[in-house]
């Protein structure tokens, strides 16, 4: 992938604990109303159009996608929000329904180095929140098992977890993060084994990030093999678990304009209640929260489908929004978030979500996909 996803497996407590801030308070309207994901009747089924760090068990997964060249093209929105100049306060608590998974890089970081006069900061920032876990290498044998163990240890807290399948053939256009499954029936099957060990309780997949926005190196042909295979696994994992939340790649609000973007979700099934819960943005990238929900919310009309899609916002590094100079590599003077959360209180936006691990590598302050204590620190302090 390059600068919309990024290799992370995390983890992160929920309760308690001082959260990160982002560049402003929350964007209300006057007709939001708040939304909480929670549990909620299934929608009738329509027809469907549509390095190495941990993922799962501690398997190994590609590196970091923004330690590659330039990115594609990704176009400002015409209609960027307007930003407000004040800070959401620290120390607000995360929600304390989402689960954090207790084998990750920050966690290996924090029990290593008790002295280090860093580590307070880092552990009560970063690594005492929850964020994403990703399934990044293709290992059909095991995939199914080690999906359940993170599944069903978040059932046994009574909390959400978060999962990244990330195996789409020619994954990131062949940068630094490719790989994935040979083929397209290799990665349908992969899926069916993934879906496999979701169990039945609540659940958050973010579908192959970069796979719709970062399809223009396919040909047509292959773009819409993509888009029909993308369909399909929403399908998939959906109807092995109606609880699973499927959310497709929106990239982010300085990519592509929101109505075009919408146009290549649909082919994806991202408009069917049958194969998505909605859409996700901004995965390992750096736009500030409100330019999200703006944005998000003009792709969600655009997609058309039933009204209760949302869409989830990754709030990992985004406190002090983008560079001006569009670096995207480990880029300074960025700031943790706001913290992950199931309740936004805004409309449309159905969570906060940490899916890339902050002081997790894009390449640059360390190897691609690794923790460096020295990058968390900056962003956590």
């Amino acid at each position: 992938m390059v600068v919309a996803a990024s290799v992370v497996v995390a983890a992160g407590a929920v309760t308690g604990l001082r959260s990160a801030f982002d560049d402003r308070p929350p964007v209300k309207e006057a007709t939001s109303t708040e939304r909480t994901l929670s549990p909620r009747p299934d929608p009738p089924p329509s027809p469907s159009p549509r390095s190495a760090a941990r993922s799962g068990s501690a398997s190994p997964s590609p590196s970091s996608s923004t330690s590659t060249g330039p990115p594609p093209e990704r176009r400002p929105s015409a209609t960027a929000t307007p930003r407000p100049t004040d800070r959401e306060q620290r120390g607000a608590p995360a929600a304390g329904r989402l689960y954090r998974h207790p084998d990750s890089h920050v966690l290996d970081w924090v029990r290593a180095n008790p002295d280090d006069p860093r580590r307070d900061v880092i552990r009560q920032r970063i690594a005492d929140q929850p964020a994403s876990v990703w399934f990044a290498d293709f290992t059909p044998a095991t995939i199914t098992s080690r999906v359940a163990a993170v599944t069903s240890g978040a059932a046994a807290e009574g909390r959400v977890p978060v999962l990244v399948p990330y195996a789409i053939p020619d994954r990131d256009c062949g940068g630094h993060s490719q790989g994935g499954a040979p083929g397209l029936a290799a990665y349908d099957a992969w899926i069916d084994r993934f879906a496999a060990g979701l169990g039945s309780g609540e659940v958050i997949v973010i579908l192959e990030p970069d796979a719709v926005a970062q399809a223009d190196c396919l040909s047509a042909a292959d773009r819409a093999a993509r888009f029909a295979s993308l369909a399909r696994a929403g399908r998939v994992l959906k109807k092995a678990n109606p609880e699973a939340r499927v959310y497709h790649d929106a990239g982010h609000s300085g990519w592509r304009p929101a109505a075009e973007q919408a146009g290549l979700l649909r082919q994806a099934g991202a408009a069917s209640a049958a194969s998505s819960d909605g859409v996700f943005s901004n995965v390992s990238n750096f736009h500030r929260t409100a330019d999200e929900i703006a944005y998000d919310r003009r792709v969600l009309d655009a997609l058309g489908g039933p009204a209760d899609l949302g869409a989830v916002i990754d709030t990992s590094r985004n406190g002090n929004g983008a560079p001006a100079d569009g670096q995207w590599c480990d880029p300074a003077g960025r700031r943790l978030g706001r913290a992950p959360t199931l309740s936004t209180g805004e409309e449309r936006i159905d969570a906060y979500l940490w899916v890339k691990l902050p002081g997790e590598s894009d390449g640059c302050k360390g190897a691609p996909g690794t923790f460096t204590p020295s990058y968390a620190y900056d962003l956590a302090r």
